[in-house]
């Protein structure tokens, strides 16, 4: 991030206040970005990651990607002699598209092989198996396969590259920064299967995907406030079981070609159909310019918790608690956890203003974290954890632990934004 581009990111987030961004009618269409020499990360940051609307970026962009060449066949459909031959052993997790359990999918682990039989046979039956539509989904491969080889032959980085190298626009990502320095489960995911199944990458085949802007995904939901299984059901229709439901605000629409890379901004809801045999490699994340959109959320979730729970509240022993424990179970994270990953992310923005340009932890590190992006995010975590601290539901959570206390990371990140000034 250069030093104009930090400017416009701080009016941006002056203007709009704490307010979530991206709400309203979905826009006419969404851009197709061609030319990576013509497309800059200012580009990326001013026109899409601020305004937080999607695009799509060419299959230029993800060209020389090792998966592109070695997963795919000449004919374009996967390579499943290469896949055996490299991950055949490794476990998969595989969701079955034909059984719905509480609005998702029940999900079996089974080795790649397996589920590579599986898909072959589905392919000669012509898109059928007794065993029903199944798709492999949220493979961590990068942790799973990458780091366990690193320990017997190279790092992590090595095998990292040989599969693809991480697009400069989305190279601050807090969610895989924050794994990656805790040695957990990252979020950046594989996911295979055949036609007909439900920031990502096509490696091949095509895919659909329907989008609603942040707020728009209301109008789907049915009398009870449950949003449906499938945005393309008939039940939609029904005015009784959708009573918000506006067929005049249609989903915004997107097929995504092999080697495309499909941008969905914060909070877009959206569903995916495979047209054809098809791997993608997606990637969950999390910065500087939507982390309010993420503690919006972490709100939204607790308070859901609170009205199932709320009956018991006088009656329960560390009501408060327990609803701190539902929401993990649910959501994977609660407002303790919230504060370490806000805490993991403002210690190495506060060393890299420490260090300078040439810190270990500067743009030589291939984070994107050179002083004019350390100092964006320093002051959207202040911002942010200002209103984490001020949270009633914070202050019950047991802090006593905590190192540093909330209200002094909070002094050393205002304190920082104060010196960022002069850069």
């Amino acid at each position: 991030m250069d030093r104009e581009t930090r400017a416009t990111a701080e009016q941006h987030f002056q203007a709009a206040g704490a307010g979530i961004r991206g709400g309203g009618l979905a826009p006419v269409g969404v851009a197709f970005i061609r030319e990576p020499c013509a497309f800059s990360y200012a580009d990326f940051v001013t026109g899409f990651l601020l305004p937080n609307l999607p695009c799509v970026f060419s299959s230029a962009f993800t060209a020389s990607w090792g998966c592109r060449r070695r997963w795919v066949t000449p004919a374009g459909k996967p390579d499943f002699e290469y896949l055996l031959r490299k991950y055949g052993d490794v476990v998969v997790p595989v969701a079955n598209c034909g059984i719905q359990e509480y609005n998702s999918n029940p999900k079996e682990h089974m080795p790649l092989q397996d589920y590579i039989a599986y898909w072959q046979e589905y392919i000669q039956r012509g898109g059928s198996s007794p065993r029903g539509c199944l798709y492999l989904k949220d493979w961590h491969l990068c942790s799973g396969v990458c780091c366990s080889r690193a320990l017997h032959r190279g790092s992590p980085a090595e095998d990292l590259e040989d599969v693809f190298t991480l697009p400069a626009y989305f190279s601050s990502d807090w969610l895989n920064e924050f794994s990656d320095a805790l040695g957990v489960d990252d979020y950046r995911f594989v996911y295979a299967g055949p036609r007909g199944t439900c920031w990502s990458v096509n490696i091949c085949g095509r895919k659909k995907w329907l989008l609603f802007p942040p707020g728009q995904e209301e109008a789907l939901r049915d009398n009870h406030g449950t949003l449906p299984y499938d945005v393309t059901s008939s039940t939609l229709m029904d005015t009784h079981l959708h009573p918000t439901h506006l067929p005049s605000s249609p989903a915004l629409e997107v097929v995504q070609e092999a080697g495309e890379m499909l941008f969905v901004p914060s909070g877009w809801h959206h569903q995916v159909h495979n047209l054809d045999d098809t791997i993608s490699i997606n990637h969950n994340w999390v910065n500087g310019c939507n982390l309010a959109n993420m503690w919006h959320f972490l709100q939204q979730e607790l308070q859901a918790v609170q009205r199932e729970v709320g009956q018991w509240k006088d009656s329960m022993p560390d009501w408060h608690h327990h609803c701190q424990v539902i929401m993990r179970s649910c959501s994977g994270i609660n407002f303790e956890e919230f504060y370490h990953f806000l805490k993991v992310i403002a210690e190495r923005r506060l060393l890299v203003l420490g260090q300078g340009e040439q810190g270990e932890l500067g743009p030589s590190a291939g984070l994107g974290l050179g002083l004019q992006q350390a100092a964006f995010d320093i002051g959207r975590l202040a911002e942010v954890l200002a209103s984490v601290v001020e949270h009633p539901d914070f202050q019950r959570v047991d802090t006593s632990m905590f190192s540093p206390q909330p209200w002094e990371l909070l002094r050393q990140l205002e304190d920082a934004l104060v010196a960022t000034r002069a850069l």
